[in-house]
């Protein structure tokens, strides 16, 4: 258990250093987009914090933890929203994609990888610190397609608004349905 809360402080700090980038670049860029997400970044963490410092996991967190995740997926929606509406994204070098890429999708396979790992195991933590980093990685993901259109060229701004609101309901999705998840899952762990 040490190993996972050592990684999930790790993880914490790295998300708190995200949204602080975001939030930075997005007051510097007038980006919304920006903005928005480094203040979801910074409420994951705070949630992650929430998880790691809580003394015992009972249902109260479970519960607190999912509903928390179901209520980000809300602004999440605005934000698409008005992604597609005045904010195409940010266009950046190749080389610069591909690390973005790479990062990307290391953090998605290890954060399924892990939450199907936790399914199994009875501790209400893992589960709770796992579908926070699913969170996170789902958002990653909506991110980096949204970098990479307009980053290569190939399609029309409106296939762009079409691929943005499509995965970015998606996320929103898989972010409300993680919290409903614990929701229902918070009554086992009285």
């Amino acid at each position: 258990m040490n190993k996972i809360i050592k990684l999930a402080i790790a993880d914490l700090l790295l998300n708190a250093a995200l949204g602080v980038y975001h939030i930075f670049f997005g007051i510097a860029e007038h980006s919304w987009w920006l903005l928005t997400l480094g203040v979801y970044y910074l409420i994951l963490s705070i949630m992650r914090l929430t998880v790691t410092a809580a003394r015992k996991s009972d249902s109260f967190t479970v519960k607190f933890t999912g509903s928390m995740l179901m209520i980000l997926s809300l602004p999440l929606i605005g934000t698409v929203i008005l992604a597609a509406i005045s904010d195409r994204g940010t266009a950046f070098h190749m080389i610069v994609m591909i690390g973005i890429a790479a990062y990307t999708f290391t953090k998605i396979t290890l954060s399924i990888i892990n939450f199907v790992r936790a399914k199994g195991r009875a501790s209400a933590r893992i589960l709770m610190l796992r579908s926070i980093s699913l969170a996170t990685a789902a958002v990653s993901l909506l991110s980096l397609q949204r970098s990479m259109l307009v980053s290569f060229e190939g399609m029309t701004p409106e296939e762009i608004i079409i691929m943005n609101a499509c995965t970015g309901g998606a996320v929103c999705l898989a972010v409300f349905a993680l919290g409903l998840n614990l929701v229902i899952r918070s009554k086992k762990y009285r």
